[in-house]
């Protein structure tokens, strides 16, 4: 009777924003959400530095996460419904895998990948869902060979990371809401329920193919009018060079304005004890950081966590071609002219380089369509809007406002 009302206990129900009062079936899952790892995602932004841009953009990876949980939830239950063999190990498992998957992120998301580890976080997610295995007893073990995409079900894996996996319809939807650009909305639970199994691989019925090809506009208008955003890129860059340079380059007591989970950090050799100190850190070490770092002597550090604070942001000039060189060369003359900048700092404010967007990768496991007559042919062999190029490139230069 105990063990009966403690589970009872575990099964919270929680209110979602977009998709209601939601609530998961393996008691396990409340037991990994509990779990200072995963609280962590509270206080990591989805989004990055996106708030800068648009003010609502303050939702946070934890939110997400149980937002792809819900979605698979609903996957796996309109795939059994349709007669796809998924024992309930195997939907735990992807469960797990699907709530785990973005654990790995550092502070501000993307902002300060690989500054504070030199791998990707889909490489510290393994690496947490394999302490986290240590820590449960080996209850993550088919979560992680799911993950690893090492199981023979491969649309179990195609659900967690494909080009029509529940992260994506979760943060698609999630993201337009927050930022309230109504371009990102898309038929989530209308893909979902058209989704099929064909020879272990994840299909979706023909009759979907509208929701599927508004769901890649919506990708590509999300990236360029939201992720991409030219201020959101300008926030992007100055926040990575000054870790980047604090870190690497500034001195002693500069490196000591950093909080001291940063300071422990960059200095612990062995990798595993990083991954732990990493999983400390969030957005609240970042921004306490930049603070302090205002009071810099260093002209760099103190412009820039300056203008982060104050939201004097880097000017940017982005091109669907190259930037002339000449253009360049009047920029850096008159931000050199007006500041007096060193060398170094001068290089570090002037700051050119490219974006690109890539909606559809027809090499990468492609999205699937099942006919009406059973057959299975790829969407770029079927949708017309697949004629079109998927991938774009943009140019861009930042630098110092001048007058």
């Amino acid at each position: 009777m105990f063990a009966l009302y403690f589970n009872m206990k575990k099964k919270k129900i929680f209110n979602d924003p977009l998709y209601g009062l939601i609530g998961f079936d393996h008691e396990i899952i409340y037991r990994l959400i509990d779990h200072p790892y995963f609280q962590r995602l509270r206080r990591i932004k989805q989004m990055g530095l996106s708030d800068y841009i648009y003010p609502g953009a303050v939702h946070t990876r934890f939110q997400h996460s149980l937002g792809a949980l819900y979605l698979m939830k609903k996957s796996i239950e309109s795939l059994r419904w349709k007669g796809s063999d998924i024992t309930d190990e195997e939907y735990k498992a992807v469960s797990i895998a699907i709530l785990l998957h973005d654990i790995g992120h550092g502070p501000f998301s993307h902002a300060l990948e690989r500054i504070f580890l030199p791998v990707s976080h889909e490489e510290i997610t393994l690496k947490v869902m394999e302490e986290l295995n240590i820590q449960f007893k080996g209850e993550l073990d088919l979560a992680i060979r799911i993950f690893k995409n090492d199981y023979h079900k491969k649309f179990l894996n195609q659900l967690i990371s494909g080009q029509l996996d529940v992260d994506r319809l979760d943060y698609l939807n999630r993201d337009s809401f927050y930022t309230g650009v109504a371009e990102g909305v898309i038929g989530y639970d209308r893909i979902i329920t058209m989704l099929n199994v064909v020879d272990n691989r994840l299909v979706v019925e023909e009759k979907a193919i509208y929701s599927i090809e508004k769901f890649l506009i919506a990708r590509k208008i999300m990236y360029w009018q939201v992720y991409l955003h030219k201020t959101s890129l300008a926030v992007e860059k100055m926040i990575y060079n000054l870790f980047d340079y604090t870190i690497s380059d500034a001195n002693r007591n500069d490196r000591n304005l950093m909080t001291k989970t940063i300071i422990e950090l960059i200095e612990e050799k062995s990798l595993r004890k990083k991954v732990d100190l990493f999983m400390k850190l969030d957005d609240s070490d970042i921004i306490c950081s930049i603070k302090n770092m205002m009071t810099s002597s260093d002209l760099f550090i103190k412009f820039v966590s300056k203008g982060l604070i104050e939201r004097k942001l880097l000017k940017i000039i982005i091109k669907n071609v190259k930037i002339n060189r000449d253009s360049l060369k009047t920029i850096r003359h008159n931000v050199e002219k007006e500041y007096r900048f060193s060398e170094y700092v001068l290089k570090r404010l002037v700051i050119e380089g490219l974006v690109s967007n890539e909606i559809y990768n027809e090499k990468s496991d492609e999205i699937e369509i099942l006919l009406k007559s059973g057959v299975v042919i790829p969407l770029s062999k079927y949708s017309q809007f697949m004629s079109y190029d998927s991938k774009s490139v943009k140019y861009f230069v930042l630098y110092p406002e001048y007058t």
